[in-house]
């Protein structure tokens, strides 16, 4: 019996620890050959014994278990960096069908207190890194459909937030780029879907050195409810051929639960009685309107309060 990604290859950025780990894991167990990229070179461990790049110690780990795997230490938010990682896994395995955007960091702090090294870095890691791998990866893809005169295997994965939609207040960099995350991937899903390209974007609530000052410590027995082992089998799904059909998708994912986001909707219109609106008029309608409205934003606070039923 083959597996659902057998003879397929993937990039998952961010993978030397967390989310990205077990990612990578979970793609290669269902039979992908990956490139596992992190940021970061060999070190030192606490005996003071020299250890590999996290990124190879994920690649060995793989092989280890039976799969195929290839570390990448470049980085993503780093145009010619970015594009030698979609490079690397295309000369070692003929091509790439799978991108997994996961690589980020945190700088969390009140808008009014945030320094600008601290929003250029979020920014330039998320945002940025998401739309250099998804440029080269896209290119590739559009290149072998016109080669072949028509729609090729190609599936994007990309990792947005639940501080995008619940509107986190102490993360204006995070929220920020994790919403531009969402607005690359559709755009994407539109752009690509001819060449038979699927692009989607999930929401993880996951427990992972990244997020170790944000969710304490789980004192329960048996797996974690916010263990990254709960987000890695969807990102296999959406990976895979099964998901041919998801397409420009959000999908929230924790703790034994996935949940799919719905598009917004208009909650009102107004038309001007006139040529165009003006003042007063604008004053009569909307003034009205939130005065019957409930207090709420465009935030959607409620996500936070999703669980396994």
């Amino acid at each position: 019996m083959s597996l659902p990604l057998e003879g397929l290859s993937a990039i998952v950025t961010g993978a030397g620890r967390g989310l990205g780990r077990v990612e990578a894991l979970e793609l290669a167990r269902l039979g992908a050959a990956v490139v596992v990229n992190d940021y970061g070179q060999p070190g030192r461990d606490g005996s003071g014994e020299a250890s590999a790049a996290p990124a190879e110690e994920v690649a060995a780990e793989i092989r280890k278990a039976g799969g195929t795997a290839l570390a990448h230490t470049g980085d993503v938010a780093d145009f010619p960096q970015a594009r030698a990682l979609v490079e690397s896994a295309i000369e070692e395995f003929g091509k790439l069908d799978i991108l997994v955007n996961n690589a980020g960091i945190l700088r969390d702090r009140m808008v009014f207190s945030m320094t600008e090294g601290e929003w250029d870095s979020v920014m330039r890691v998320h945002l940025k890194g998401h739309f250099n791998t998804t440029r080269f990866a896209s290119a590739h893809w559009r290149e072998r459909s016109k080669a072949a005169g028509g729609p090729v295997y190609g599936r994007i994965v990309n990792t947005s937030s639940e501080a995008f939609l619940a509107g986190s207040a102490g993360q204006p960099n995070y929220a920020a780029a994790k919403g531009g995350i969402v607005g690359l991937t559709t755009s994407t899903a539109l752009a690509l879907a001819k060449y038979g390209v699927t692009a989607n974007a999930i929401c993880p609530r996951a427990r992972t050195r990244m997020t170790e000052d944000v969710f304490p410590e789980d004192p329960s027995e048996g797996l974690d409810p916010l263990a990254p082992e709960h987000v890695a089998p969807l990102v296999g799904y959406l990976a895979s051929p099964a998901a041919a059909r998801v397409n420009g998708q959000l999908l929230v994912v924790h703790g034994g639960m996935v949940a799919i986001v719905e598009r917004p909707r208009v909650q009102a219109q107004f038309d001007s009685r006139q040529e165009a609106f003006t003042y007063e008029e604008l004053d009569a309608v909307l003034t009205k309107h939130y005065a019957d409205t409930k207090d709420e934003t465009f935030a959607a606070a409620e996500v936070l309060g999703l669980k396994r039923r």
